[in-house]
């Protein structure tokens, strides 16, 4: 009993990590919380997003509700987007456990050469009531060293 309970608290703390900034509880009546991340573009250094999701302390699955924002903090220059993924399909920049069953939330970095805009998708990979959860936040290369260079 006592390995099973340590690999379900070893699968829980699994998506723990330095990156939360902020615990909002739902309420005295619920073990449901909203965590607050950060995330900083690992190669987009220049970008940080903030991702919203509710925990569920003591349950097997949190939900798979999250939303997300991303804003230009710092440089974008040529190099960073030279160095991207630029495929259709992007790159996963974050991923965090939402379940012992094989759940977890990610965070996909595309780019976008038309409009010259990085795209961060927050996603569920699993679906719930017919749905796969997700959100999208936009940061235009307007302005940055990087405009029209990454064409």
């Amino acid at each position: 009993m006592k390995a099973i309970t340590a690999v379900i608290l070893t699968l829980l703390l699994a998506g723990c990590g330095g990156d939360e900034v902020g615990d909002v509880s739902l309420g005295l009546l619920t073990t449901k919380d909203i965590k607050l991340n950060v995330l900083v573009d690992p190669v987009v250094t220049g970008v940080t997003c903030h991702i919203a999701s509710i925990e569920a302390d003591l349950d097997f699955s949190d939900p798979s509700d999250s939303s997300i924002a991303c804003r230009q903090t710092g440089p974008i220059t040529p190099e960073m987007i030279a160095a991207i993924d630029r495929s259709k399909d992007g790159e996963i920049v974050f991923r965090k456990s939402k379940s012992v069953f094989f759940k977890t939330m990610k965070v996909r970095r595309i780019f976008d050469p038309e409009s010259q805009t990085l795209m961060y998708l927050s996603y569920s990979t699993k679906e719930t009531n017919g749905s796969f959860k997700h959100s999208l936040s936009t940061v235009p290369l307007w302005g940055t060293q990087a405009y029209n260079s990454s064409r």
